[in-house]
């Protein structure tokens, strides 16, 4: 499964900036079998009791895609965490560094529930830095992030391994050596 996966996603050379192979998963989503192979994959694993999440949480903006599917596949609520000033109600923030600079996301206070257990989703782990932020939020409104999950992992950017010292266990399905 993983190399089926793997020969949907598309390699984007030089983009955004030179020197960055991007890791383009549209193409997993264009084609109704691949994309059914990919939320397989994730809503299997989390149908096990010892890893059903209570809710998910997916991280702006492909994070939604995934999350929400997978959710709704588990029969769980999905809540979004944003980018800065996209949220209407109250909310808490975390910044955090990226590949190309620093961001800020967010979550409504009322999102979660202290204790409930969450999936944190999106579609990649680079540097971390996203998924590291999302996890604070939650664990700021005293939830337990149960663990981060992506289609890719790019492992030589240290990201996997800085989540993983921080104690979020992380499932992912393709590694992509080079960044």
């Amino acid at each position: 499964m993983n190399d089926y996966l793997r020969s949907h996603i598309r390699t984007v050379p030089d983009w955004p900036v030179p020197g960055v192979q991007f890791r383009d998963i549209t193409p997993l989503l264009q084609n109704p079998r691949v994309f059914r192979v990919l939320i397989d994959a994730f809503v299997h694993r989390y149908m096990e009791p010892s890893l059903k999440p209570d809710v998910v949480a997916g991280l702006d903006a492909r994070g939604f895609i995934l999350g929400a599917v997978v959710a709704y596949e588990l029969n769980v609520g999905f809540v979004p965490i944003r980018k800065k000033g996209k949220l209407p109600f109250t909310v808490v923030e975390e910044t955090y560094e990226l590949e190309y600079g620093s961001a800020t996301v967010e979550l409504h206070t009322d999102a979660v529930q202290p204790g409930q257990r969450v999936l944190l989703i999106d579609d990649l782990i680079a540097t971390g830095g996203t998924m590291m932020a999302g996890m604070k939020l939650l664990e700021k409104l005293g939830a337990t992030v149960i663990e981060g999950a992506a289609i890719v992992d790019l492992p030589e950017l240290g990201g996997s391994d800085k989540l993983r010292q921080a104690g979020l266990a992380l499932f992912t399905l393709v590694d992509f050596e080079g960044h």
